[in-house]
């Protein structure tokens, strides 16, 4: 499942840095937080491995 904005992009990139224990669980929030909670490791990869060329910003 690609990312559909890069923002998307950005907060699954974000939830994938904790998950993975490269960044602190307090630094996210918003949608990121939410990414963080409800999908495993393989789904953040998915989403934020999308190529960011031709995606809007936000959708």
């Amino acid at each position: 499942m690609p990312a559909q904005s890069k923002s998307q992009q950005k907060a699954a990139g974000a939830a994938l840095a904790v998950k993975r224990g490269k960044q602190p669980k307090g630094k996210l929030q918003g949608a990121s937080k939410q990414m963080y909670d409800s999908m495993n490791e393989i789904e953040l990869k998915e989403i934020a491995h999308t190529k960011l060329k031709g995606l809007p910003e936000h959708k």
